[in-house]
């Protein structure tokens, strides 16, 4: 579906289901460089088993024009501001690695609109190596090899993928490929940036890391896990970060089981 946000055009999948305001209302937010197709049987699932689905393509990604948002409390805000265009008061939020971030921020800010979140591969502070940040800052290849390889598991290049046929790397360059110079770059620093004490933040949270997570390993996310009190975590032995295609029935059943905990979330409208 095209809808428009801040005045510009904006992409986000919703299983092919009109929006319905009886029903509970679900949003995915995307990891740095990614689109909203990483969550493809995540968010088809939740849309076709009671739930209306948002899963965005952030500014300048995807099928969204940009520019990309430099900070991810303006990600933040510009999640609300595509809740507002629906007419959606209070939603859940699903954020990979970098949407992870914003769906912390979301509810750190806004905490009346956010009823439960869902962090998957997530770290804080998510700093990023110097080497990654400038050979993104200058647009190299090398960038989006380092994207694509501490993304996955190790087993990855061995045919790791319980999905026969999914070259994983391949999908994950092919969408690095069509970013626009500057996009990577700037997520990669607005993870690098980001700061909070997540003081706002008072609704179920739902952690679900990759044992096998180079990118944001899982004692990467302890100091989050400490600050929050209403916090659970589930690990996924065989996975990296790119927990929605390494192990998708894995992290598909985990968010089921979340979201299922209690049917008392307030609808879409």
């Amino acid at each position: 579906m095209e809808l428009a946000a801040d005045g510009r055009r904006a992409f986000c999948y919703t299983a092919s289901h009109a929006f319905d305001p009886q029903k509970p209302t679900l949003v995915f937010v995307h990891g740095a460089g990614l689109d909203h197709s990483l969550f493809g049987l995540q968010s088809r699932y939740f849309g076709y088993h009671g739930r209306n689905v948002l899963a965005l393509d952030l500014p300048g990604h995807g099928r969204s024009e940009g520019p990309p948002l430099p900070t991810i409390a303006a990600m933040a805000d510009w999640v609300f501001g595509v809740l507002d265009a629906q007419g959606i008061a209070s939603a859940s939020i699903v954020g990979h690695s970098m949407g992870a971030l914003v769906a912390l921020e979301a509810a750190n800010r806004r905490p009346e609109r956010v009823a439960r979140i869902a962090c998957i591969g997530v770290a804080y502070p998510m700093k990023v190596s110097q080497a990654f940040l400038e050979a993104a800052r200058k647009n190299e290849q090398a960038a989006f090899d380092m994207e694509t390889i501490w993304g996955h598991a190790p087993q990855v290049p061995f045919g790791g993928n319980p999905n026969p046929g999914m070259w994983m790397y391949g999908d994950a360059l092919a969408r690095l490929a069509r970013l626009a110079p500057g996009v990577l770059y700037n997520d990669l620093k607005a993870c690098n940036d980001y700061v909070s004490d997540f003081a706002g933040v008072k609704c179920p949270v739902l952690f679900i890391l990759g044992k096998r997570d180079v990118m944001t390993p899982p004692r990467a996310a302890a100091t989050l896990i400490q600050k929050l009190s209403n916090a659970k975590v589930e690990m996924v032995e065989l996975s990296g970060h790119s927990l929605m295609a390494e192990a998708p029935d894995d992290t598909l059943d985990v968010l089921i089981e979340f979201f299922s905990e209690t049917r008392t979330d307030r609808p879409g409208r």
